[in-house]
């Protein structure tokens, strides 16, 4: 399993996704209320009084999973390389569509609140697979080699 380069690769996707599952998008103070944006749930603190909405923010944290998930799979598919493509390019779609929603709620989150700390972790992830995906790293050792 631990062979292929790429499986390093899927296993820091699947690190990075779990991380990042814990860390603001963006933290910010407006006035008196501090706001913050996690891919679960969006949070205002005003006056000690926390107010917490889940949907629709929680749908960053389910495609974050689901790629974690699938990430998972690609891993232990290592007897089958076609298969690990297959599921790599899904995997590309499915974290493209978190790191859409990120963006997407950190504008929307931005424009109503003011601007705040951005923290955008998902460029890793989209990295990582693609590296995973394609295996580069691989062909530039060998080419090195020769």
């Amino acid at each position: 399993m631990w062979q292929r380069i790429q499986t390093v690769f899927l296993v820091l996707v699947v690190v990075s996704m779990v991380v990042s599952l814990f860390l603001p998008i963006l933290k910010g103070m407006d006035g008196t209320k501090e706001i913050q944006l996690f891919p679960l749930h969006f949070s205002t603190i005003e006056d000690g009084q926390r107010t917490t909405l889940y949907f629709p923010y929680s749908l960053t944290a389910i495609l974050m999973i689901a790629a974690a998930t699938i990430a998972v799979m690609e891993i232990r598919r290592f007897d089958n390389r076609i298969t690990q493509i297959k599921l790599g390019t899904l995997n590309s779609l499915i974290l493209a569509g978190a790191l859409g929603s990120a963006v997407y709620f950190f504008t929307q989150v931005s424009k109503e609140y003011g601007p705040g700390a951005a923290n955008l972790p998902p460029v890793l992830w989209i990295m990582f697979v693609g590296v995973a995906v394609t295996g580069w790293p691989c062909a530039l050792y060998a080419e090195m080699k020769n």
